[in-house]
């Protein structure tokens, strides 16, 4: 009975058509405005040398993604998402004291990439949004305590294998005994780093590669299916820059400081040379994905 009356008077009106006819990027800015303690505490973890701050490059392509698709935002937001994003941020700011402040922001970043993901227009796929979203926050240290040390030991195993090959190798956890010599498979050798840059490439080639092929869109599946390979490709990458830089060591060769860091760097551009190719590559019998798939990939 509320309602009938409300719509009778005029300043109610006016007032509901402001909001429903207020710019796409207004929502978007009080939405990030609602995460400020998020952002604060990315920025003071970045700050203090607490990690490294590689999730800005993430931010950046999202912030790229948003100016790219200004002119094709949905003036109706798909509500489905919309409610999301406003049940997450409502999530992020209650729970704040009583999560782990990595966790907090994971659910407040979910909350901006769905908040994107319903002003921008259907051809864009949700998930390299998503996936964008979560490599913006601060987590490579979190990933070298946690993942780092089984990395390292799949990384010397592997190495074990390739250097077997040309020498006497025995492996305990992620050290190697190479022709009797002692080689220590450290934390920069874990692929932490690569990891992060290589599905980053990925969520990038998929958000933004799109134009430089004859398809308009990526749809979600394609970018899912291909996420195997990208997974293999860092592997790869880091057990041969591991291997190369081992197989030296063993030799006896004192390679300089910046020969290393060039090698990793050599490994990182093929890797994610190979991960652009991957993801930007049309697929199908002849060079085009089957519509027919695609379809149901767009949430």
């Amino acid at each position: 009975m509320a309602l009938p009356r409300l719509l009778q008077i005029p300043r109610f009106v006016r007032f509901g058509v402001r909001v429903d006819t207020a710019p796409e990027w207004l929502w978007l800015a009080l939405l990030a405005a609602a995460l400020w303690p998020t952002w604060w505490w990315m920025g003071q973890r970045m700050r203090d040398g607490s990690d490294d701050p590689l999730g800005l490059l993430a931010l950046a392509a999202l912030g790229v993604l948003v100016w790219r698709q200004r002119q094709l935002l949905r003036p109706a937001p798909r509500l489905r998402w919309l409610a999301l994003a406003l049940a997450g941020a409502v999530a992020a700011t209650v729970l704040r004291e009583s999560l782990p402040p990595l966790a907090g922001a994971l659910i407040a970043l979910l909350a901006l990439a769905a908040g994107l993901v319903a002003f921008l227009p259907p051809r864009v796929a949700t998930a390299p949004v998503l996936g964008l979203s979560v490599l913006s926050l601060p987590l490579l240290a979190s990933l070298q305590f946690y993942a780092g040390y089984p990395l390292r030991v799949l990384t010397a195993e592997a190495s074990r294998w390739l250097l077997a090959l040309q020498h006497d190798v025995a492996r305990s956890g992620s050290s190697l005994l190479v022709n009797g010599q002692l080689v220590i498979v450290d934390a920069p050798c874990s692929g932490v780093q690569m990891v992060w840059l290589g599905y980053f490439t990925a969520c990038v080639v998929a958000l933004h590669g799109g134009a430089a092929h004859r398809h308009a869109h990526f749809s979600n599946r394609r970018f899912l299916m291909r996420l195997p390979a990208v997974s293999v490709l860092v592997l790869t990458g880091n057990v041969l820059r591991n291997t190369v830089l081992v197989a030296a060591q063993a030799a006896d060769w004192q390679l300089p400081a910046w020969a290393h860091d060039a090698v990793g760097l050599v490994v990182l551009a093929a890797v994610c040379g190979g991960i652009g190719w991957v993801m930007g590559r049309d697929g199908g019998r002849n060079g085009h994905e089957r519509h027919s798939g695609e379809q149901h990939a767009y949430v």
